[in-house]
């Protein structure tokens, strides 16, 4: 279907609302909502925070013009169950409107084409469709929760242009520059959660806090420690009253007093067993069953080449430095046994590179093998 420049201009406008809810509304999407009358925009909203209201109710509730007869456009399908909030479906037919641009159905088995049928059947016309392309993009998160149950996992790493993420002695302050750091933390604000190895926390001690100026969403800090090693006197243990932090460990048959760990605010998660380490499919769903719909994967190399080979990563973030520092014994970003044939290589798909300030970041998704 076509659709006019105006629709897809406020279409965009939605999409433009609804990104400001990122970090705040995990497991559930990103909404905005625009109403228009008489050519005029007479209300916005947006999910501006889990448990509150959805971006129709938002922007309806707020109106302070007559409905009657608008045309409203909303990202996502409205929805038409009691949840936390009351169906946005009820109130659209209660405030008169007469048309709906819905950019995707939503795959919730709740709503799944029943918002759009309830409100055809008061009368209300609606459109489906409309920058679908856009919007599913923005929502790729939600729509792998809420059909697998599972994180969608970014695996960010940061690189020397000969492919080192660190020196041969161990250093890596600072690999890429100051700009390509800050994008890092406002990915992290963007997050349920933030994923490390316990390498990585005996080598580096890292707070994996967003520390940016304003009001951020800060991610549940979590670390795969096979046998839970997490210093006591690490950054994530001291502070881990101040932001929630999950330490994944394996299940072991003895008898082991995690009180110490426990007693300073790290949440102890159990998981079965793969070759003494933490299975990282089991990881994963027990991450989905609390609720983190989302991991940015900052590991090591041992971890990167642990979730790609269990088929667990989604998206790649690899920021390249303009410098080379050579050694056979650097730490690469994926370490691992590797592949033994070019032919199959992990591949990535629509590819996105960025210049920032001379570091390189490109960005892709991992292709499915099915």
């Amino acid at each position: 279907m076509s659709y006019n420049q105006t629709d897809i201009e406020l279409m965009r406008r939605a999409i433009a609302l609804a990104k400001k809810g990122g970090g705040f509304v995990h497991p559930n999407p990103l909404v905005g909502c625009v109403v228009v009358k008489d050519g005029q925009i007479i209300a916005e909203g947006y999910h501006e925070k889990y448990g509150e209201f959805h971006a129709e109710r938002n922007a309806l509730t707020r109106c302070q013009a007559d409905t009657r007869g608008a045309t409203l456009y909303v990202t996502l399908e409205p929805c038409c169950h009691y949840g936390k909030t009351p169906p946005c479906t009820e109130i659209i037919i209660e405030k008169g409107i007469k048309k709906v641009f819905v950019g995707i159905l939503d795959p919730n088995p709740l709503v799944a084409g029943k918002g759009v049928k309830i409100l055809q059947d008061a009368g209300i016309e609606v459109v489906t469709g409309l920058c679908e392309d856009e919007i599913r993009e923005m929502n790729r998160v939600f729509l792998k929760y809420i059909t697998t149950k599972r994180p969608y996992v970014i695996m960010k790493t940061a690189m020397t242009l000969d492919g080192k993420i660190a020196a041969f002695t161990g250093d890596s302050r600072w690999v890429t520059n100051e700009q390509s750091r800050q994008q890092v933390h406002e990915l992290r604000s963007e997050m349920a959660g933030v994923l490390a190895g316990i390498g990585t926390v005996l080598a580096d001690d890292p707070m994996l806090n967003v520390r940016l100026e304003g009001h951020y969403h800060q991610p549940v800090r979590i670390v795969v420690d096979s046998n839970l090693r997490i210093p006591i006197d690490s950054q994530l243990v001291k502070t881990a009253k101040e932001y929630r932090t999950i330490v994944a460990t394996t299940k072991r048959d003895d008898c082991r007093d995690d009180a110490h760990i426990v007693s300073t605010g790290v949440e102890i998660l159990e998981c079965q067993s793969n070759n003494s380490h933490v299975d990282i499919n089991d990881l994963m769903a027990k991450l989905g069953a609390i609720g983190i719909d989302s991991l940015l994967l900052e590991g090591g190399g041992t971890l990167n080449a642990a979730f790609l080979e269990a088929g667990c990563v989604n998206e790649v973030w690899a920021f390249i430095a303009p410098k080379i520092i050579g050694g056979a014994a650097a730490q690469t970003p994926v370490a691992g046994k590797g592949i033994e044939r070019m032919s199959d290589a992990i591949q990535l798909q629509n590819i996105d590179i960025q210049n920032i300030d001379g570091d390189i970041l490109i960005k892709g998704k991992i292709c499915s093998r099915e």
